[in-house]
């Protein structure tokens, strides 16, 4: 006995005498028109299936943040048993949703669009996989922040869903986890600098990048294929997804914070602060004369006085002013037992 399903065969929208028509009827436009309104139809089907999974990861979410609320109120709220009992009603209902939609796919009949289909429709390269080690991704984000900090900086700045989106849009390199990262950095260091206004923006936007992959991952797409959808949502003032997002930001906010009080974050900024102090240091050192460099070099203080004396009062004094702010010298210094070294004294006094 045959164990193949041919049920599937029973309905198939494909007639043998389409060609049969009546003289008078346009048989081109009338099989355009069948196809048209047959394309549209799977088309709205194939979206409300979409939209259906986006509102059950939705649910899920919002009960994973109930549980999480519960956790931090006092044992035995009330209102918090209240929220998750509903909340748990509504993810059964988009299950049930979302398992009829499917049941009704199974049963919508074949048609000359779905009948065949190439089993290949989209190619992959895959490489040798490997899982990155922690140096990797530190030296990917580092090569994305060096690259793409001041898009990042813009796109941070934005103030309406439009600009946003469109700015995205024309940017679509910064729909990756590296963007948000770097913004979550960004929104550490305001809140250590107390900048509270541009915190408030910051984080605004680090959260626009988290709903985002948050959709893509619910949808199983790449971000650059569904973040005008999210957008879509915001601006049509949904009020449940402006609630959730709103809690979302507080959240977010939240976790700033605690961040900016962590001592593995005030010892990777006092880090960032002085790697930044050398590469000043460096690059001001680059940029001095090679003479004066070779003085540095020796640590040659009558050599460096000699090459001062060789230069325009104003030059020598420009040259020696950075060099106290980079750290070079350090003016009323004492050196060889305790001679003061005046010449170069009266160069940054002059400054």
């Amino acid at each position: 006995m045959s164990r193949i399903d041919y049920s599937v065969w029973d309905h198939i929208e494909v007639s043998d005498d389409e060609d049969a028509t009546h003289p008078n009827v346009n048989t081109a436009s009338l099989f355009r028109w069948r196809h048209q309104a047959r394309v549209e139809r799977t088309e709205a089907f194939r979206k409300k299936g979409a939209e259906l999974e986006e509102a059950l990861a939705e649910s899920k979410h919002e009960l994973t943040r109930a549980h999480e609320k519960a956790g931090e109120l006092a044992a035995g709220s009330s209102k918090a048993r209240d929220d998750i009992e509903r909340l748990k009603r509504e993810e059964r209902e988009w299950e049930e949703k979302v398992a009829a939609h499917r049941r009704e796919e199974k049963k919508t009949p074949w048609n000359a669009d779905t009948l065949c289909r190439g089993g290949f429709s989209k190619i992959a390269v895959i490489n040798d996989v490997k899982t990155e080690s922690v140096g990797e991704e530190t030296e990917t984000f580092m090569s994305f922040e060096k690259r793409y900090e001041k898009d990042v900086k813009r796109f941070a700045a934005m103030r309406s869903w439009d600009d946003s989106e469109e700015y995205l849009s024309d940017n679509p390199h910064l729909l990756c986890a590296e963007t948000f990262n770097l913004l979550m950095m960004m929104c550490v260091d305001l809140e250590v600098l107390k900048k509270r206004e541009s915190l408030e923006q910051t984080a605004h936007q680090a959260v626009v990048m988290r709903f985002i992959s948050r959709l893509a991952k619910a949808l199983k797409v790449d971000p650059r294929a569904c973040f005008r959808r999210f957008f879509s949502k915001m601006k049509a003032a949904d009020q449940r997804q402006l609630d959730t997002f709103a809690d979302e930001l507080e959240c977010f906010k939240e976790e700033v914070r605690s961040a900016a009080k962590s001592p593995a974050w005030k010892a990777m900024d006092e880090a960032q602060r002085e790697l930044e102090k050398e590469e000043e240091r460096l690059e001001v050192f680059e940029s001095l004369p090679e003479e004066m460099q070779r003085c540095f070099d020796r640590k040659d203080v009558r050599m460096l006085q000699e090459v001062i004396g060789r230069m325009e009062p104003a030059e020598a004094r420009a040259h020696m002013k950075r060099c106290v702010k980079a750290g070079f010298w350090v003016p009323g210094a004492k050196v060889d037992g305790g001679d003061d070294d005046g010449g170069s004294d009266k160069e940054e006094d002059d400054a």
